[in-house]
């Protein structure tokens, strides 16, 4: 296997980013791993439940960067790892982990995976996913809701007081680093043959250098 294409995919939350993922993967199948910055929040074990429910889960601070790049580049260099698994429910790292195996193709996804300078450079695609605020708080509501076990009134609370402003502060800045900004997520079909184009082009590349 030559090295891998690593690719970035950021946005904020119910952007649309899983969608442009699941596009990628479809293409190449069995070519690809895929790590999820929300399974890197740090483990607050010591705190109790009603503690852990005021973290602000928005806040590059919350994520272990170091075990997350420790990932990345072990799978770079055709070591597996075992991905942890966050459990949203309690706001605790799981005991159960995922075993990840190298693969051609890694993505990254999250949002804020731009905001860390190491992670950047991992990346050899850094895709930004842009999408209006009102469609992605009405998903990610569906989404808490169905996958999650959140009330209406805590994701309505959480956005107000963490997700806008941290989204504000933070996600949204971070787009100056991208390389392909897509307009409506998922649904930008020519954008996602762009960006499928150019993963071909950065494979050939690789090769040729090797």
């Amino acid at each position: 296997m030559s090295k891998p294409v690593i690719i970035g995919i950021a946005g904020g939350s119910g952007s649309g980013k899983t969608t442009i993922t699941k596009e990628i993967n479809n293409t190449f199948e069995n070519k690809v791993s895929i790590l999820m910055q929300d399974n890197y929040y740090k483990n607050f074990d010591k705190l109790s439940m009603e503690e852990r429910a005021k973290i602000n889960f928005d806040h590059p601070n919350s994520f272990d960067i170091n075990l997350f790049i420790e990932h990345i580049e072990s799978l770079k260099n055709k070591i597996p790892i075992e991905m942890p698994i966050y459990d949203f429910k309690n706001h605790l790292r799981s005991h159960e982990s995922i075993m990840i195996q190298p693969t051609s193709i890694i993505i990254i996804e999250g949002i804020l995976i731009f905001d860390n300078k190491k992670l950047r450079e991992l990346m050899d695609i850094k895709i930004f996913v842009d999408t209006d605020a009102d469609i992605r708080i009405l998903r990610r509501i569906q989404r808490d809701i169905k996958e999650r076990g959140r009330s209406l009134d805590s994701i309505i609370d959480q956005y107000l007081e963490t997700v806008r402003p941290m989204h504000i502060e933070f996600v949204e800045p971070s787009k100056r680093h991208a390389d392909i900004i897509v307009p409506e997520g998922g649904f930008n079909k020519i954008a996602i043959d762009m960006i499928i184009t150019k993963i071909y082009d950065i494979f050939k590349t690789k090769e040729n250098n090797q």
